[in-house]
């Protein structure tokens, strides 16, 4: 289409990225430096409860570091272009929540100087946490510049349909669905209402989707009760 609108995150959007980035890595660096303590120092019968407390404390930070960076993606997503760029951003939760724990793994079950009660209990709490970390940071449905576009566009027509073809919206600082109607019951009378294009409301808010009252009031005004579907293409 010829006025095809291509995502591309705002300044606020890159900057509240960067920070949530800057503290996941924080997190992760503070989970392996957990990690590399509990090797030397907590691999040990005797301190078996502080090596779980340990582990466990790891495994937060880890699962904390993760949900910062798959926040900060869905602010300042990667392109699809770009596969390995693409692949470690949206996956480096993961890979971080594995090598928070795989060398204390390895570690617990080879040390000579533990019995094996010790490396049985210890082992297999850190095997479940290594577990649930990786899983945790694995993004399942990956935010993408293409995805975006692609539903920007998409909703932009639907908007154009609904509203005699303006795509003017309003969205709140706190709220999180865009609306047709600045006098629409949601958002009428509260600060801090914004207006702009659907495109707009992505990249300067990361909103995607449409208040039902507007989308009900806007298809009585057009005087039809059914949902409008439009092929942006």
């Amino acid at each position: 289409m010829s006025d095809q609108k291509v995502f591309e995150a705002s300044p606020e959007s890159k900057g509240k990225a960067k920070q949530l980035r800057l503290f996941a890595m924080l997190a992760w660096i503070i989970a392996i430096a957990g990690q590399i303590f509990a090797i030397f120092k907590l691999i040990n019968n005797e301190t078996l409860v502080w090596l779980i407390v340990a582990i466990v404390v790891i495994l937060a930070l880890s699962i904390t570091g993760s949900m910062l960076w798959k926040k900060a993606n869905r602010l300042d997503p990667a392109s699809e272009k770009d596969k390995t760029r693409f692949f470690v951003q949206n996956q480096l939760g993961a890979i971080m929540g594995v090598l928070a724990f795989l060398p204390l793994v390895i570690l617990i079950f080879m040390n000579k100087d533990v019995d094996g009660k010790t490396k049985g209990i210890a082992g297999s709490i850190a095997v479940v946490a290594m577990l649930i970390a990786g899983i945790s940071g694995v993004d399942f449905n990956p935010p993408s510049v293409e995805q975006y576009t692609k539903e920007i566009n998409e909703q932009t027509t639907t908007i154009k349909a609904l509203n005699f073809d303006n795509d003017n919206v309003y969205w709140t600082t706190a709220g999180n669905k865009y609306h047709i109607f600045q006098d629409c019951q949601h958002i009428r009378g509260r600060d801090g209402v914004s207006n702009g294009t659907v495109k707009e409301s992505w990249e300067q808010k990361g909103i995607s989707e449409l208040c039902k009252t507007c989308e009900k009031n806007a298809l009585k005004n057009k005087g039809t009760s059914e949902e409008i579907n439009v092929d942006p293409s």
